[in-house]
């Protein structure tokens, strides 16, 4: 009885990642014969879970139900779990963001017509306390799951200074910073890896077709499009330290530390205030300079002024 439950578990556990499977494939996995599975799969129907006969290779995949499967939850536990978790994939709780987008997903794959209004009507009358950009659920939910299928995405998005265009990607993951959301995606037109902010884009449905993954650039290549990509300002600073304790003062999703040698690094940040990017890089205790862009080192003279006369 305890293997038939835990084979009835790991199949399901199977099931729910995005894809067919074959019923060869599945007795593989678990080790028994396909007519072993096929029972195991009409136990699954009867307990509720909507599973899908593919056609053409004689396989499964798990499909959205007419009613909630029997996760132990009833409607009104159900539309809190959703709710709890678009609280958190929102920044709610911290460390938390990207899991929680996570489990949404698969929960709404599988969540009725019925409550899933529920969950966006609450969702439309809430009032989120939380300061800083807001992010549309639905907006996020399109992107993780894109990003989940490999699938093509092609959306409008607006850029700090209020340029419209559309563009066209392929997703790879999404990052959270403790105060934004970001896609990180290949842009076609532009045959380059770019960072996105959620909440300056509008997905266009239907999305496009499936891709095969790129491979993932360096993880500073994707944390120098967040840090600075998505400001009004980007500035590079020279700090008469050394990198190694500079970066233990700069959190990666506020700024990239490169060195230059024992004693000497490259600070790339941005900001929509110039009044910020100077005095953060002040405030740090070390000299430094501005390399570029000219305005933030007329700005930094200014300042420097103003702070002698006072």
């Amino acid at each position: 009885m305890l293997e038939t439950s835990a084979r009835l578990l790991k199949l399901l556990s199977l099931l729910q990642t995005p894809r067919d499977w074959s019923g060869t494939t599945l007795a593989g996995e678990l080790g028994v014969g396909v007519r072993t599975v096929r029972r195991d799969v009409d136990k699954l129907r009867n307990l509720g879970y909507p599973v899908e006969a593919v056609p053409g290779v004689a396989g499964y995949r798990l499909g959205a139900g007419a009613s909630l499967p029997p996760l132990l939850l009833d409607d009104e536990e159900a539309v809190a779990v959703a709710i709890g978790l678009r609280g958190s994939a929102a920044g709610g709780v911290a460390g938390l963001e990207e899991s929680s987008v996570r489990a949404l997903t698969k929960l709404e794959q599988v969540l009725p017509s019925r409550l899933r209004h529920r969950v966006r009507l609450l969702q439309s009358v809430a009032v989120p306390a939380a300061q800083g950009a807001v992010v549309d659920p639905e907006v996020l939910l399109a992107v993780a799951a894109v990003c989940r299928d490999h699938q093509r995405l092609r959306f409008d998005y607006q850029s700090h200074d209020g340029t419209a265009s559309v563009r066209t990607t392929e997703p790879h993951r999404l990052v959270h910073t403790g105060r934004r959301w970001y896609l990180t995606a290949w842009d076609l037109d532009r045959e380059d890896w770019r960072t996105y902010r959620l909440d300056r884009m509008t997905p266009r449905i239907p999305t496009g077709p499936r891709f095969t993954p790129r491979e993932v650039p360096e993880l500073s290549l994707v944390g120098a499009g967040i840090a600075s990509g998505g400001y009004r300002y980007q500035a590079v600073f020279r700090m008469q330290a050394p990198a190694v304790e500079v970066a233990d003062r700069l959190a990666s999703s506020v700024a990239t530390v490169e060195a230059v040698d024992e004693s000497t690094c490259l600070v790339r940040t941005g900001s929509n205030s110039l009044d910020e990017l100077v005095l953060h890089m002040g405030l740090l205790g070390w000299a430094f300079e501005v390399v570029s862009p000219p305005e933030v080192a007329d700005h930094a003279r200014s300042v420097a002024a103003r702070l002698a006369g006072a």
